[in-house]
């Protein structure tokens, strides 16, 4: 005799109540609403990355299939964003990207305050990059090696605006990098920019001008915030690792308008 038998015969009449509330309550615990802290590009320009910060519980959640960047229009996904939908993490991950969830129902709940937006990137919030990843550095180095047990793929770094810098990649045209120092003062230099906003507004402003607005504007806030995250493994030739990457740059009070768009 199943479980399931053995519960219809010891309930009665009170079997088929009990059993659906049972299997609803089961569906409500996977409902989740979060808020939208990570959308980023792909070579693939047809589909996007986004992440996002479980309202509740405060953890990080990655979407998984890759949404198509039309659907992401469609329910007008920006960082700030809050999503609702049934999330359910995936089994049997490996390496740093644990926060990979399967999900259904994706519903636009409309935007975040400031004030949450905040609260979402700080529940990921982190002292340096060495304590995001759970790794000794060495100076210059961007990657975590394949291997090296960390719990995380994505951090986030609060920095003083002044160290920020944000460059065009000179071998890829209108891509951009960045420089940055963490708190314990550690000198990033370099790493690529994966936040689709940034690509987009490289992209159609390439007047060295253009970058130098950027950069005042950064600077002349309060305080910044980096989403840092790690790629899946890729083996350049010489490492095999799980390289660095800015998903999101992210200044308050005030956020740069062309770049927080779809424009």
């Amino acid at each position: 005799m199943s479980l399931l038998e053995m519960a219809v015969l010891l309930l009665g009449a009170r079997a088929p109540r009990i059993l659906t509330g049972m299997r609803d309550l089961k569906g409500i615990s996977r409902m989740r609403k979060i808020i939208i802290t990570d959308l980023t590009r792909f070579q693939n320009p047809e589909i996007v990355c986004t992440a996002g910060t479980d309202t509740k519980s405060g953890a990080c959640l990655r979407p998984m299939p890759y949404l198509r960047t039309e659907e992401c229009e469609r329910l007008k996904i920006l960082p700030g964003a809050i999503l609702s939908g049934e999330f359910i993490p995936q089994k049997g991950l490996s390496g740093p990207h644990q926060e990979d969830a399967r999900y259904s129902k994706l519903t636009f709940e409309g935007p975040s305050s400031s004030e949450e937006f905040r609260g979402a990137l700080e529940a990921g919030l982190h002292d340096s990059v060495e304590d995001g990843f759970d790794i000794k550095l060495k100076s210059g180095q961007k990657y975590v090696p394949v291997g090296h047990s960390v719990a995380r793929s994505i951090i986030t770094l609060s920095v003083d605006p002044h160290s920020i810098q944000i460059i065009e990649d000179r071998y890829n045209p209108g891509k951009t990098k960045i420089h940055f120092v963490d708190s314990s003062g550690s000198k990033f230099r370099y790493l690529s920019i994966t936040d689709l906003g940034f690509h987009r507004y490289a992209d159609s402003h390439r007047a060295a001008k253009d970058l130098v607005r950027l950069n005042a504007f950064i600077k002349n806030q309060r305080e910044a915030y980096i989403r840092l995250g790690l790629s899946r493994a890729w083996n350049n030739g010489t490492v095999n690792g799980y390289w660095m990457q800015a998903n999101g740059v992210y200044t308050f009070p005030e956020f740069f308008e062309g770049i927080r768009s779809h424009k």
